[in-house]
């Protein structure tokens, strides 16, 4: 019997689990805080790669490695060019586009290509780099169906076309509920472009990834099979 993860809106369709190899998540006007929430309630045992976009200032250094890690459990780092993509949370630098590659003739477990990590500094994307448009774009080309794409709060429309490429691979896609959110722009753009098959609180989407983790180290109790 299937069953689903528990959400508090009911407004959304149940959460659908399927097996991935890669979350992706987007971010703006209050993802900083945003993701010290999903950092503080991720288990230490928690091994799915995580890459993750949010807007700063591209004019200086960011702290946000260190100031993210102080709250976490697993290893929080910063991109880096053809770097391997490894358990833990990743994040992109200031003023670079992050993008998903893979090695198509070295390949792990179950036949899954390794997946490593390009920077990029071509031109602007929805006024930002690094853009989530560009991360998401990459993740559904070289991954398909094999991606989870998360966008959370944010102030302009970045992510809604990158999301909609996620859905279109047959991967899945969660969105913070905007009603919710700090900033309510960006959620609503990817949920009107993407027609996300989850929608939901915070909260909720950390239980959310946390029971993709538990999917991916065999744990199928609670998988929902999505008719899309």
């Amino acid at each position: 019997m299937n069953h689903a993860l528990p959400i508090s809106d009911r407004t959304s369709r149940p959460a659908p689990l399927a097996p991935v190899d890669v979350i992706v998540l987007g971010a703006s006007a209050g993802g900083v805080e945003a993701l010290l929430v999903i950092l503080a309630l991720l288990p230490a045992s928690f091994v799915l790669p995580v890459v993750a976009v949010v807007h700063l200032p591209r004019d200086r250094p960011s702290l946000l490695v260190e100031v993210l890690g102080a709250r976490a459990r697993i290893l929080v780092r910063e991109a880096e060019d053809k770097e391997l993509l490894l358990p833990g949370l990743t994040i992109a630098p200031p003023d670079y586009h992050v993008l998903l590659d893979v090695d198509r003739g070295d390949r792990h477990v179950a036949g899954v290509p390794d997946v490593r990590l390009a920077l990029s500094n071509d031109a602007l994307v929805s006024y930002c780099r690094p853009a989530i448009d560009v991360l998401f774009q990459s993740a559904a080309e070289v991954l398909g169906p094999r991606v989870a794409g998360v966008v959370l709060t944010g102030a302009n429309e970045d992510g809604a076309l990158g999301l909609r490429a996620i859905k279109a691979a047959g991967g899945l896609c969660a969105v913070q509920s905007p009603d919710e959110a700090p900033a309510r722009t960006m959620p609503e753009a990817a949920i009107a472009s993407a027609q996300p098959q989850f929608v939901a609180p915070l909260n909720d989407i950390i239980q959310w990834i946390v029971a993709l983790d538990a999917l991916r180290a065999g744990d199928t109790e609670s998988t929902v099979f999505y008719d899309r």
